[in-house]
């Protein structure tokens, strides 16, 4: 099966634009809550650990496993928009 050139620009440019989204959520989890706002964070208790804390050691792994799965759901979804799945 072959796709158009057309369809796989606009695939490619749905591709990136997923991608981004994604990259700036793994962005603002790990950079973000994991360095930036740690304090105002380490404020708030979360199963008697500083909040800030706890997403440095274990709340940025579980948000990068969701976001995996995510990334596989939505391109999962795009491939069957632009009939390229398997």
């Amino acid at each position: 099966m072959s796709i158009s050139s057309e369809s796989a620009k606009a695939y490619w440019g749905e591709n990136l634009r997923i991608i981004m989204f994604y990259l700036a959520i793994w962005f603002v989890v790990s950079y973000g809550a994991g360095i930036l706002f740690v304090d105002e964070l380490d404020a708030i208790q979360f199963f008697g650990f500083p909040l800030g804390f706890w997403f440095g050691q274990q709340g940025s792994i579980f948000v990068f496993v969701v976001l995996i799965w995510a990334y596989v759901a939505s391109m999962n979804k795009l491939d069957e928009k632009y009939d390229v799945h398997e």
